[in-house]
């Protein structure tokens, strides 16, 4: 199973809040984590997350096509209160193996089969 790979990896990490104070230096955070020798992690799945170990978290592309489904059925016509709520369906896991590199870590294969996008 996905979490359960990742949760090794994550075992002595820290986690970075998705919120706007901690997005905004997180270069930094990153840096300070590959210094202290303590991998990071984040929720946002993306390759842009700079030095962090690892993401895992909503494949927000997807997230905003599926709203957009949403407001299209809102301009035919739909009531919004009769649309069902619905959760992120598709989540990502990627891992910055550049970032392991400097942390000393070696990813097992096993959770490299599983990982959705590579970071070299």
């Amino acid at each position: 199973m996905r979490l359960v790979g990742l949760a090794v990896i994550l075992a002595a990490s820290f986690a970075l809040a998705p919120i706007a104070l901690v997005a905004q230096p997180s270069d930094k955070i990153y840096r300070i984590g590959v210094l202290e020798r303590t991998p990071a992690a984040t929720m946002y799945a993306s390759t842009e997350f700079g030095g962090g170990l690892a993401s895992y978290g909503v494949n927000y592309p997807d997230h905003y096509r599926r709203a957009a489904t949403f407001a299209d059925k809102i301009f035919k016509g739909a009531k919004p209160a009769d649309l069902p709520v619905e959760q992120p369906t598709k989540l990502e896991l990627v891992i910055n193996l550049k970032t392991a590199r400097a942390l000393g870590l070696t990813i097992p294969r096993t959770v490299l089969l599983q990982v959705d996008q590579v970071v070299e």
